[in-house]
């Protein structure tokens, strides 16, 4: 009985510690790495929005376990001399309140995001996804045909893909992992180790340098938001499979720019097999670059849009 009683003690303390420790790391997170613009309502739920520039309107999505300080590290502000742009937290992540509590569908975040584009008085802008963010900007388009002027995938996911969901989202989107695993992350993962996850992501190339300062990844560590990513990398699978057959109606300029050698979302199955789908769509393959093209490939991903806004009339 002593024995049991010591181990329930033990376990106590160890959920305590990993509260206090989780509730801490956010709210450092919080602290140094606050909203950055404005905040809008919409359908009664918070959505956090970058703005800056002059132009065409211009709709930025950033990926998974992202939020919009991706973007407004560099490449939004060099767009900005061009360009209205608008970069969003997506729906769960970031300063972005969830829409539903399983994790927000590819379909419900484009009808916020384009809600929230609305609000801020762009009807039709050009609309650029970058990798989990490039399904939403294709949900948009299916299922907003009249609410953008073009479309932009960047490394962007768009089909089923072999191996389906794997073995970390797995464990992590299931009830034990958001409920033991997930607040043990965000307690006690070291910098050294997301500064390492980091690499991989950008991988054969490197961060930037100040890219990790200026991005906060601990906004991703955090329990709601951490819960959410999971949550929507659970039904990313079949969300992007209903999507599939839409492709062929998207009607707008469509420009797609990937990596050749992407290890992240694979080139020929996402981008390849989007260019033969939609209409007049254009593929541009990059050799010798990374998963992360807004950071390693600018010129790149800044022409695309111009080629984008070009075909649309807009430039």
């Amino acid at each position: 009985m002593r024995l049991l009683i010591g181990l329930a003690a033990a376990l106590l303390a160890l959920a305590v510690l990993t509260g206090w420790r989780a509730a801490r790391n956010e709210a450092r997170a919080v602290e140094t790495h606050p909203p950055l613009d404005r905040l809008l309502t919409v359908g009664g739920r918070q959505v956090h929005a970058w703005v800056e520039g002059d132009g065409p309107d211009l709709v930025l999505i950033h990926g998974s376990s992202g939020n919009l300080r991706d973007f407004t590290f560099r490449l939004a502000r060099q767009l900005s001399t061009r360009y209205r742009v608008i970069a969003f937290d997506r729906p769960g992540l970031g300063y972005s309140d969830p829409v539903a509590p399983d994790g927000s569908s590819l379909a419900a975040q484009a009808e916020t995001l384009a809600a929230a584009a609305r609000q801020l008085g762009a009807e039709r802008p050009i609309v650029l996804g970058h990798s989990l963010g490039g399904a939403v900007a294709l949900a948009w388009a299916v299922h907003h045909p009249d609410r953008l002027s073009a479309l932009v995938t960047v490394s962007g996911v768009s089909h089923p893909w072999p191996g389906g969901l794997g073995a970390y989202y797995t464990v992590l989107s299931s009830w034990p992992g958001r409920t033991l695993l997930i607040p043990a992350m965000s307690a006690f993962v070291s910098d050294a180790r997301i500064a390492a996850e980091i690499d991989a992501v950008f991988a054969p190339a490197a961060p930037p340098e100040g890219y990790i300062a200026h991005f906060g990844p601990r906004l991703t560590l955090r329990r709601t938001a951490m819960r959410a990513n999971a949550l929507q990398r659970r039904g990313l699978p079949g969300w992007v499979a209903d999507l599939v057959p839409h492709y062929t109606g998207i009607g707008v300029p469509t420009e797609i720019l990937h990596a050749e050698d992407d290890p992240t979302v694979g080139h020929d199955i996402h981008s390849v097999a989007l260019a033969r789908a939609v209409p007049d769509a254009r593929l541009t393959s990059l050799p010798g670059t990374s998963h992360m093209l807004p950071h390693t490939a600018p010129a790149e991903v800044i022409a695309a849009i111009d080629r984008a806004a070009t075909r649309a009339g807009l430039r």
